[in-house]
């Protein structure tokens, strides 16, 4: 049984022969991962998530290296000026930004063991000071206002302030509900229910077409003009990723699939999703498209795709041209893998 299975495994990679020295993860892993070119992945804090006690943000606090990450709402107050772009706080900054520290989370330690925290602010876009800005998570990929490092912990940070801020009462009965665990825990004051963050899983999927080598992409009413991207929809309840994207590839289009390969994840700050990139393997062409969703979704070619990929501005300069997905989102990934892989001969 164990030969067969082994067999069936390589079978699936052709041209390749049986090596029992190697492993599942020396079968087509990229290296490095995918997931590492998208915006909001880099994350180096230590998280210490079994070590999360009550008491882990008094303690924290108390650290003289300890920095804030400050937020509006889900998004981010920086100090800014022409030159510097600085999204963090030393506790004796935090004065001018109403924060309510009570309700601060802990992100994590750096190597050096300083604390990153996460705080809300009572700020808002009307009342925030010079020389602060606030800026959400489009923002700060889509003009690189961050280094990859303090993106990813915003991310985190975004997702848990945002978390918080929507389960202040208990689903059950309806009482306060207190902070625990660093703000990775909520608990009901009045019956002891507790709840826990959420991540909502999306699929993410470029269809390709392999005999005719193209991919599928759509466009809603909410993109720039003249984008286009892989179709997306949240994975349901009781369903499978490889389901999901079958789902909703063929609700969105009309598009049959066959095979599906997972590629690359994202953290999506917006609220507090989870893009799971996966190719899809088209089994029909014509496209029946949901017109309650999409704007449009067509078959692009390779050239097209390219051609897509090499306009950096973010701008369609005519009614025909086509954009691509900003650079550091999921989608503009699977498009520039996809292309990176040979021409069907």
């Amino acid at each position: 049984m164990a030969g067969s299975r082994a067999s069936g495994i390589c079978s699936t990679y052709p041209g390749k022969s049986l090596n029992m020295t190697k492993t599942i993860f020396d079968l087509h892993s990229p290296h490095p991962e995918p997931s590492t070119f998208v915006a909001f992945a880099e994350n180096h804090l230590d998280r210490q998530s079994e070590h999360r006690a009550d008491d882990c943000v008094e303690k924290a606090l108390k650290h003289p290296g300890a920095h804030f990450l400050a937020f509006s709402g889900a998004k981010l107050i920086v100090k800014h000026d022409e030159k510097i772009i600085d999204p963090l706080f030393a506790p004796y900054e935090l004065a001018g930004l109403e924060p309510t520290i009570d309700e601060a989370i802990l992100l994590g330690f750096l190597p050096n063991g300083e604390p990153r925290l996460a705080v809300p602010s009572g700020l808002t876009e009307e009342t925030v000071p010079e020389p602060f800005k606030i800026a959400d998570a489009r923002m700060l990929y889509r003009q690189q206002m961050l280094p990859e490092d303090l993106l990813g912990q915003f991310a985190q940070g975004s997702s848990l302030i945002t978390w918080n801020a929507s389960n202040r009462f208990c689903g059950r009965c309806g009482g306060p509900m207190d902070g625990a665990a660093g703000g990775y825990r909520r608990i009901c004051t009045a019956c002891g229910h507790m709840v826990f963050p959420r991540t909502d899983p999306v699929v993410i999927m470029l269809t390709v077409d392999v005999e005719r080598d193209l991919c599928l992409l759509g466009r809603s009413p909410h993109f720039a003009p003249g984008m286009y991207s892989c179709l997306a929809g949240f994975v349901e309840p009781g369903e499978t990723i490889e389901n999901a994207v079958r789902r909703e590839t063929h609700e969105e289009s009309g598009i049959r699939i066959g095979r599906v390969r997972y590629h690359a994840s994202q953290p999506w700050p917006l609220p507090h999703s989870l893009m799971i990139g996966c190719y899809a393997e088209a089994r029909s062409t014509v496209i029946k498209r949901d017109e309650q969703e999409l704007e449009d979704v067509r078959w692009f070619t390779r050239a097209e795709t390219e051609a897509m990929l090499e306009r950096s501005t973010g701008v369609a300069n005519t009614p025909d041209e086509h954009i691509p997905p900003p650079k550091g989102a999921i989608a503009h990934q699977l498009m520039r893998d996809w292309l990176a892989w040979p021409e069907r001969s």
